[in-house]
């Protein structure tokens, strides 16, 4: 389980994880669109950055069967020091002017990635997250295997792209795990609308939290 820093803003943090092709991007979507309509300020954060996504390591591991050139601890060290870059530079800022961020992945996704590859003994990655805020609610979208893979497989530019598919039921199942332990597990293989309105069932409380915790 990991612990998050305390905090004390009047913004809120929500974050998305799950396997590729779970439905976060829909989803974030739908939420923006609401708060925005309904007068909220929202910051849209992805994690991890461009500067990560667009690196020789990470595009080996995320394309290539053979990426034994790498250690994937030097990955994750680096996909970690990312994210708290980014919590200080973009999220923290944002959530002090009372801002509402929703994450695309967040440090969840780290651990998940590091443990699915084998590395469950690592206990450094649990001290990094004691550097970074707590997710007011933190959402774990679950679909199946081949439902992730078909939703991947039709986006432009990836019909052949190539996916570590062993890696994706590991993955899975340390989502499963977080789901449970650590915050909100959905079933995202429904109508995206549905599964919106229960994503719903908990974003609104928080609202209400949020409009009281400023008024006073």
């Amino acid at each position: 389980m990991l612990h998050f820093k305390e905090r004390s803003d009047d913004g809120l943090l929500i974050t998305f994880c799950g396997l590729d092709g779970c439905g976060k991007t829909t989803l974030i979507r739908m939420l923006d669109i609401y708060l925005r309509d309904a007068g909220y300020d929202v910051l849209l954060a992805k994690q991890p950055t461009e500067a990560v996504r667009r690196s020789p390591i990470f595009r080996t591991f995320m394309d290539c069967p053979d990426n034994s050139a790498y250690d994937y601890r030097s990955l994750s060290l680096f996909a970690a020091s990312d994210r708290v870059q980014h919590v200080s530079s973009v999220i923290l800022p944002a959530l002090a002017e009372g801002k509402i961020v929703l994450s695309d992945r967040y440090f969840y996704s780290c651990l998940a990635n590091l443990r699915a590859r084998g590395y469950i003994n690592d206990q450094w990655i649990y001290e990094i997250a004691g550097c970074l805020p707590a997710p007011d609610a933190a959402f774990f979208l679950d679909v199946d295997i081949n439902t992730s893979l078909s939703r991947v497989r039709a986006r432009s530019g990836e019909k052949e792209k190539w996916i570590d598919i062993p890696l994706q039921y590991r993955l899975r199942e340390e989502y499963l795990r977080m789901g449970h332990e650590d915050g909100i597990l959905i079933s995202s293989d429904k109508n995206p609308s549905d599964t919106f309105q229960y994503i719903l069932e908990y974003v609104k409380p928080l609202l209400s939290i949020q409009k009281e915790r400023i008024a006073t």
